[in-house]
């Protein structure tokens, strides 16, 4: 793996080369469609990208937890997580190309 992470300006500067727009255009135009995924996952919604995954939300109940310095129960609390599933052509996508990496190095 290379640890690089993909950044808001990464998406940015690849929505500027890919459509031609001006540089602000594309900021914009990134910001708006986070903030779309965003306020769709606070109200409880399910987002899904088609050949990309589904973002969804989940409830999580009160439950017992174990601090693991002392030992001591500790109640964890309630709250909602954001869950992700990859669409098949994603996982095909990773894996294809993780095959292909492999064949790469082994010439």
């Amino acid at each position: 793996m290379t640890g690089k992470t993909t950044t808001r300006a990464d998406l940015t500067e690849a929505v500027y080369k890919s459509l031609g727009i001006s540089r602000n255009e594309s900021s914009v135009f990134v910001e708006r469609i986070l903030d779309e995924v965003c306020e769709a996952l606070e109200g409880g919604e399910t987002v899904k990208i088609s050949s990309f995954g589904t973002f969804s939300v989940r409830s999580k109940n009160l439950r017992m937890g174990r601090n693991p310095k002392t030992g001591a129960e500790v109640p964890i609390t309630p709250r909602r997580v954001i869950t992700f599933r990859a669409s098949h052509v994603l996982k095909e996508q990773i894996n294809s190309a993780l095959a292909r990496s492999n064949a790469t190095a082994a010439e």
